[in-house]
């Protein structure tokens, strides 16, 4: 399979091309405008096809796209390259609003293509774990940085999504009420806190973007269990008073542990069964529209 890589920024470098390269029964060809760069991670990865236009890729005769290009331009390149019958994985968020998202989610639908969403929480073993567990009725995520304050929409679009994906993907049934609140000074968000509730279940997240820490918790709670994760790496199950640790395989990359080499490879095998009309729009862009349409929402309630 002919696969292009456009983009090849620090998530390209660091997530992608790794695994990317790695895979058997893939040919890449890498895309960006910046020629030292192109030239340099070509010869990296002893890669021979490359290409500076997006718009020539289809000429090489690339089957699907990975799209790691900053998000203002994700409109311009997925929407062409889906027109040119090109299934494309995008990095998150398909765009920073949610009616370019739909737009683009509908468009895959019509040209009968895949378009999938870089969301691999979805995927990190620990998190598919907990997915995994009956009534689910307390779902808590806090995603904290340091010194990281920005614009609400970027906040939102390009962080707090993380949080809002993975909640509603823990959820066990549909959201009925939401509700909001955040820091904004000075035009820069620093905290948004929300809480989403429905049949069952209460589902909260925290992002302080200015704290004194980097981290990364989700708790989940149900009838006489708890369970803790942290770092998507270790897991903490508490019962009748006791607590058990769970650590994935010290083989296990970070990668792994984080979904990347999952979602990637489920990427490429709906592409290899195509099934855009019949599986695919039904069981991931429905979730990808959802969380881009909640984070619509909560700039909305902020604004």
């Amino acid at each position: 399979m002919r696969i292009a890589v456009i983009g090849l920024g620090d998530i390209a470098q660091k997530a992608y091309l790794p695994i990317l390269t790695s895979l058997d029964n893939v040919e890449l060809v890498l895309c960006t405008r910046n020629a030292e760069q192109l030239q340099q991670l070509a010869q990296k990865y002893r890669i021979t096809a490359t290409e500076t236009d997006y718009r020539k890729l289809a000429e090489q005769g690339v089957q699907a796209a990975f799209v790691h290009t900053a998000t203002a331009s994700h409109r311009e390149i997925v929407a062409y390259l889906l027109q040119q019958g090109i299934d494309v994985y995008v990095d998150k968020p398909i765009a920073d609003n949610a009616a370019e998202s739909e737009q683009l989610l509908a468009l895959a639908q019509t040209c009968g293509r895949l378009l999938m969403t870089g969301f691999n929480r979805r995927y990190a073993p620990m998190y598919q774990a907990l997915a995994s567990q009956p009534q689910r009725q307390v779902i808590l995520m806090q995603k904290n940085r340091t010194f990281q304050p920005a614009p609400l929409r970027q906040f939102v679009f390009d962080d707090f999504i993380h949080v809002v994906d993975t909640l509603l993907f823990l959820a066990p049934a549909a959201v009925s009420e939401m509700q909001v609140s955040a820091n904004i000074v000075d035009g820069l968000t620093r905290h948004i806190v929300l809480n989403l509730s429905g049949e069952n279940f209460n589902a909260s997240g925290i992002m302080h973007r200015d704290s004194g820490i980097t981290e990364e918790v989700l708790e989940v709670l149900s009838l006489g269990q708890k369970w803790r994760v942290t770092g998507m790496q270790n897991t903490s199950h508490f019962a009748q008073g006791l607590e058990t640790q769970h650590v994935l395989k010290d083989w296990d990359s970070a990668l792994y542990r984080r979904g990347f080499p999952q979602i990637i490879q489920d990427f490429l095998n709906r592409v290899r069964a195509r099934t855009a009309q019949a599986t695919f729009t039904s069981e991931t862009a429905d979730a990808d529209l959802a969380t881009h349409l909640m984070c619509e929402r909560i700039v909305q309630s902020l604004s």
